[in-house]
């Protein structure tokens, strides 16, 4: 019994490697979402003169929201092989690999989502014409709901992170 435990607990295990294929397949659609970003800063600089202030803060604002996102994506790429499948050889070329734990890379990706969400919603701040009312209102509460869970995900790895107390005396 003991040996079909140790060979369950080793495709168990090995497993883990199988999140190799989605964090290439994350780098893959990052090289492509590199792509638009080129097309979106080539459209931003072959129009820069036609533009007036607040288009021209839109496309930057577009460009700011595609680097977030891009950053988002590495992020997870890289602490979720590092947490998950295994730790990088290179780590003295990289300082602050490893230092990512699953907590912490829940509040980076929440702070991010909430920059991205605040991104969108100066979009339309800026374009307030093209909504309505009930739009907007929408948008504001899933930009504050992004906001209340990212503090909450932040109140519960503070709290887990607290030391425990030790209930009876120390030898």
């Amino acid at each position: 019994m003991k040996n079909l435990e140790i060979f369950v607990e080793r495709i168990i295990l090995a497993s883990r490697w199988l999140l190799v294929a989605f964090y290439i397949g994350l780098g893959l659609a990052l090289g492509l979402y590199a792509v638009t970003f080129f097309v979106k800063l080539w459209d931003f600089a072959s129009h820069l003169f036609d533009l007036d202030e607040t288009e021209t803060i839109l496309k930057i604002l577009g460009l700011i929201d595609a680097a977030l996102i891009a950053s988002l994506v590495v992020m997870v790429i890289i602490s979720g092989y590092e947490n998950f499948v295994s730790r990088f050889d290179n780590e003295g070329e990289v300082h602050w690999l490893g230092q990512i734990d699953a907590g912490s890379l829940k509040i980076k990706v929440a702070s991010t989502i909430v920059a991205i969400s605040s991104i969108h919603l100066l979009q339309i701040f800026l374009n307030v014409p093209t909504y309505t009312n009930e739009q907007i209102m929408w948008y504001t509460i899933l930009h504050l709901t992004f906001i209340v869970s990212a503090l909450f995900l932040a109140l519960i790895d503070k709290i887990s992170k607290k030391p425990q107390k030790n209930d009876g005396p120390s030898l």
